[in-house]
């Protein structure tokens, strides 16, 4: 069962056993976000945390190409004031659910960031990734840095982040980016074993620790400030 989607492009929300799964639906546009997708995710994040039977949430990208290019970049260019994107990926960082991405594919964008807002990331070994804002001219938003300091330290950040570089599998493992690294055929059940491990904790404890934790890797605001400065 899942929340009615107006077409077959948009974002779905499905429900099996103790996982519900968001699956992005442009497989010919690398499973990009666009701005129109995001009211219908933040609906999903709200009906994966009022419902009890919900453990885990999962974020799937469709084909075998490509996780997801992430928000639509003209969006980033005409929205920058509406910080839609930035809502929604604060939101999904603070879900009252544990998150796994399920990375099939290449990864790019803001999509690595919406992948650093999900507590475990599961790649293939075609995975690939790169964060190409310096050369579209870009400097990245707050949270993002943020997201990109703490979860994979300041020297793997300012080489993804500075040289708008492409890596590989292997070292989205080694940074860090990867919480575990399969074969293709082996992701389902990857996915399936943490699913299972999960729910197997206790809820509470689980919900509590991951706040716990989110709030150590929080920002000083006086310098997220200065970084909003120099984003806009």
């Amino acid at each position: 069962p899942g929340l009615p989607v107006p077409d077959a492009t948009v974002p779905s929300l499905l429900r099996e056993g103790r996982a519900a799964t968001i699956l992005l639906r442009r497989p010919e546009q690398h499973n990009r976000i666009d701005p129109d997708d995001l009211p219908v995710l933040m609906e999903y994040l709200a009906a994966v945390e009022s419902d009890d039977a919900v453990d885990v949430l999962i974020w799937r990208g469709s084909g075998a190409q490509t996780f997801s290019s992430g928000y639509t970049i003209e969006a980033i260019l005409s929205r920058l004031q509406e910080r839609a994107f930035e809502k929604f990926l604060d939101r999904l960082e603070n879900l009252a659910r544990p998150t796994i991405a399920a990375i099939q594919g290449g990864i790019y964008g803001g999509a690595t960031d919406l992948a650093l807002c999900c507590d475990l990331r599961i790649g293939v070994t075609t995975s690939r990734m790169f964060m190409p804002a310096a050369r579209f001219g870009l400097h990245y938003y707050p949270d993002g840095l943020r997201r990109y300091v703490s979860r994979l330290g300041a020297t793997a950040a300012k080489k993804l982040l500075l040289t708008g570089c492409t890596i590989d599998a292997r070292e989205m493992l080694r940074i860090g980016f990867l919480t575990d690294l399969v074969e293709p055929a082996q992701l389902d059940a990857a996915v399936a074993r943490y699913v299972e491990q999960i729910a197997s904790c206790e809820r509470g404890a689980v919900g509590a620790m991951k706040k716990s934790l989110n709030q150590l890797s929080a920002a000083d605001p006086a310098v997220l400030t200065a970084i909003e400065a120099r984003y806009l």
